[in-house]
């Protein structure tokens, strides 16, 4: 080979492993970007962006009834809109309910589908007692969206979605009769004697409960998705918290080994335990009614994002999402979505 050919040959070879060996923040590593800076000194932290492209985002939302407060709801959906999760998932309690009039119960769903429908992503339905009250209202549910408790995957993450109100119909109408005695009490004479009637003496007023069909289904979606990254348990009451329960505890224990997340709602306050070694979260409200004495009575929505690296949980106060003008969405500037603000 001539002189000078092997010359221009080691010169080039040079070129190349400079370039490779030099600044790694350049768009040859990392295509997506770009920079003009050649040396070390950059006035950024790294490169290493956070966009895995196994990660995303879904919201929840809490109770809205049990004394809906109006515009609340309608405020978050567009909160939602700016916040731009993939789906958005819920904890029950979506219309007033607790009634038997089919025309009525039909007027409540079609408000509150029309409401949900405004939403960019999918929203998917939980039951609540308010929801699923007596089972004509199981009926009425079941004819517009099918069974009470599912589940679904998405990006490998698996959702299960329970009835916390699968109690026997003969028992399930009971609880509905004596709730209505009960709201009636409430009104005439307040809070505190309708605590002390049958229904506020009930346990089933406070958690929930499991059938064995129920968990059954739970724990055959358990084993039929061994390799699942993460799942996410959605429920109106706590169904863990009924003394002698045995249902739930058989999917807790078909969970053993496997990362998941606990979401309830029903007490309209937010509350985080572990149980497990798992978290359990008690949502607040998107609109339901606020206990002045409790801090944490707050609406609010929950942003969850997953990926490689696990789950963080973001509970953002509806009080401080406003648009890019500075203003809450719709007429939101003119809410209380706290206590504290209420006072």
């Amino acid at each position: 080979m001539p002189k000078r050919r092997r010359v221009c040959l080691f010169l080039g070879l040079l070129i190349l492993i400079s370039a490779c060996a030099g600044n790694p923040r350049t768009e040859v590593e990392s295509p997506e970007f770009e920079h003009d800076f050649t040396g070390p000194a950059v006035p950024w932290t790294h490169d290493n962006f956070d966009n895995q492209t196994d990660k995303f985002t879904f919201a929840l939302f809490s109770d809205l009834t049990g004394g809906e407060r109006d515009g609340v709801f309608a405020v978050a959906i567009e909160q939602l809109q700016l916040l731009r999760p993939e789906l958005i998932v819920n904890v029950g309690d979506l219309i007033d309910g607790g009634t038997q009039d089919l025309d009525l119960l039909e007027r409540q769903w079609d408000s509150f589908d029309q409401r949900a429908g405004l939403s960019r992503a999918p929203v998917f339905y939980v039951g609540g007692n308010h929801d699923l009250t007596n089972p004509d209202m199981w009926k009425v549910w079941e004819e517009r969206y099918g069974n009470r408790y599912y589940h679904f995957v998405y990006k490998n993450f698996l959702f299960l979605a329970l009835d916390t109100e699968d109690n026997p119909p003969d028992f399930q109408q009971y609880i509905h009769e004596i709730r209505l005695d009960a709201i009636r009490v409430q009104q005439a004479e307040g809070w505190a004697a309708a605590a002390n009637t049958e229904y506020g003496r009930l346990e089933e007023r406070k958690s929930g409960r499991i059938s064995v069909q129920q968990a059954a289904y739970f724990r055959q979606v358990i084993e039929q998705h061994p390799n699942v990254r993460w799942t996410f348990l959605l429920m109106h009451k706590p169904a863990w918290q009924r003394p002698a329960e045995e249902n739930f505890t058989t999917i807790e224990t078909a969970l053993n080994g496997r990362p998941y997340t606990v979401f309830y709602g029903h007490v309209h306050a937010y509350l985080h335990e572990l149980r497990n070694g798992r978290d359990y979260i008690r949502l607040g409200t998107t609109g339901g009614s606020h206990n002045p004495n409790n801090p944490m009575a707050i609406d609010h929505v929950t942003l969850v994002t997953v990926s490689e690296e696990g789950t963080d949980i973001a509970n953002l106060r509806m009080s401080g999402i406003f648009d890019k003008t500075g203003k809450t969405p719709l007429n939101g500037d003119e809410l209380c979505f706290e206590v504290c603000k209420a006072q």
